[in-house]
């Protein structure tokens, strides 16, 4: 079976595919002079964009871990998902607090999800 990959770089692609199933590389926030708040909803942001090119999107999700630079910061991460996650579809999780590479990122977000049928 082929893995279809999107916007493949030197050291990373954004997206693989096989077999139905999405895997997204780590979502940052570009803008990292947001808070918390503004960085979440720009990762979702990235999120949802990437999945809809593969053919999904949130209601499709099988497992997102998140990274957070600070658990200071998990209540406003927390709100922005709970405002995002498709209701009743809300996916397995894992939440840590981890020292990201770039220090000025607040949070990094890992989807894997199914394809729409």
């Amino acid at each position: 079976m082929a893995v279809i990959r999107h916007h493949v770089g030197a050291r990373l692609s954004e997206t693989a595919i096989h077999n139905g199933t999405v895997y997204l590389a780590g979502q940052i926030a570009e803008d990292t002079d947001q808070d918390i708040v503004g960085q979440m909803r720009e990762v979702l942001g990235h999120i949802d964009c990437l999945l809809a090119e593969a053919n999904s999107d949130k209601a499709y999700l099988l497992s997102v871990q998140i990274y957070i630079s600070d658990l200071a910061h998990f209540q406003g991460m927390n709100d922005v998902w709970d405002a995002w996650v498709a209701e009743g579809n809300a996916p397995p999780r894992a939440t840590v607090e981890a020292k990201l590479a770039n220090p000025a990122c607040l949070v990094e977000v890992v989807v894997v999800a199914a394809q729409r049928s």
